[in-house]
Formats: structure tokens, C-alpha cells, sequence
């Protein structure tokens, strides 16, 4: 097996000008590509034999929505003959057309819907680019930073009409005053008795004359 060193000089000396950069973090190869060369790298990673990156195993994305191009699309390949991971990463916009990948790994083809489902990332050429997760007209994105924690709407299945119904998203706990205090000590605040005080303030009266 070549050291992350080696094969980090023979992908650089194969790829030439495609990589837009390359570090090595946690003992494992990450290159950075720009979008419209990921096709042609990856076919590369996987056909040379020195490489033989035969397995997609995930294609994730991440949102930085400081940024222009706010997304990173995240390819993890595996080498199951060379026993060598490599991460290969593109920034992309919310209008950006990645290549799909589709036609190089099977396995990207769920993988990049579930990106588009949960970031909106575009994938030009995908033979069926749905929603995977979300309910048939969700609205947003979920895994985006700026989408709302309660989101857009809330479903409930309602008895009336023998359905499952969408309503905007309505929080009756988001405005009530909490005390933040264990339900023993609010009820002694309001001046409740409750059984067994008796015994925390040391009055031992009422059981002496019980007994």
C-alpha cells in the first residue's frame, strides 16, 4: 500500500490543473476541485489503477451561507484494493449545475437527491433529481443555516376530514412565562403545602400527634 504521501504526489502529477488545491487531515487526502472537473476526476480516481477509487461511499453537502458559492459537495471515496479513503470537495451556489456523477457511481444517485432535498443542490444531468425525504411540497430546505428550526408548516391528522392536513406552524409554549422552577419549589412559592414539609423545616408536631 503507497503512503497518503505517494499517492497524494502521483493524483497532483495525474491531475494537474483540474485540483484548485489538496491537504492531508486525519491521515486521509482531500483535493479540492472546481465543479464543472468533477466528472473528469472522479473518472480518473476510480479508472487508474494506481488510484482504483472504485467505491462512492457518500456524497454529502454543508452550507457556509456567508459565502458566495455557499455550499461544499462532499465525495468520499474508498479504494478496496489499495486500502485508501480520499475526500474530494467542489463549492457550489444555490444556481450552481453540478454534474451529476450518476453515470461513473450508481450509488450517487440517492446520494444527490438527498443533497438536493436537504440543500437545494442542483445536479444537471441526474436521471431523476426528487425530494428523497421531505413530504411531497415541502417547503425549504432543512439542512440549510438559515432554515427555521420550527419550519413552515406542521401536519396533523385530522379526524374530520379522514386525512392528514397542513397548517402553519403554530407554537403555544414559544410565549409563555416559564419560572424555571421544579414543580415542589413553584407550588411552595404560591403557599401550598405540600406533604412531607413538615420534615424539611424541622416541625415533627403534627406526627408526634398523629402517633
Amino acid at each position: 500500500m503507497a503512503s497518503v504521501e505517494q499517492l497524494t504526489q502521483h493524483i497532483t502529477a495525474g491531475l494537474g490543473d483540474k485540483l484548485a488545491g489538496h491537504f492531508v487531515a486525519f491521515g486521509e487526502l482531500t483535493i479540492e476541485v472546481n465543479s464543472g472537473e468533477i466528472e473528469s476526476v472522479l473518472r480518473f480516481l476510480r479508472d487508474d489503477a494506481d488510484c482504483a477509487f472504485t467505491q462512492l461511499i457518500d456524497l454529502c453537502g454543508a452550507d457556509y451561507p456567508q459565502r458566495t458559492l455557499r455550499f461544499d459537495v462532499v465525495y468520499h471515496l474508498l479504494s478496496m484494493t489499495k486500502n485508501h479513503r480520499i475526500r474530494v470537495k467542489l463549492q457550489a451556489g444555490e444556481e450552481t449545475q453540478v454534474p451529476s456523477v450518476t453515470g461513473l457511481f450508481d450509488a450517487a444517485n440517492w446520494f444527490e437527491r438527498e443533497a438536493f432535498d436537504m440543500y437545494g443542490i442542483l445536479f444537471s444531468g441526474h436521471p431523476d433529481l426528487r425530494r428523497l425525504l421531505t413530504d411531497y411540497g415541502f417547503e425549504g430546505y432543512p439542512l440549510r443555516k438559515d432554515f427555521p428550526l420550527t419550519g413552515h408548516v406542521e401536519l396533523r391528522y385530522d379526524d374530520d376530514q379522514k386525512k392528514v392536513v397542513y397548517e402553519p406552524v403554530s407554537l403555544v409554549q414559544e410565549f409563555r412565562d416559564f419560572d424555571f422552577e421544579s414543580p415542589w419549589e413553584g407550588a411552595r412559592s404560591m403557599g401550598a403545602n405540600l406533604p412531607g414539609d413538615e420534615k424539611a423545616s424541622g416541625d415533627n408536631s403534627s406526627n408526634e400527634q398523629e402517633s
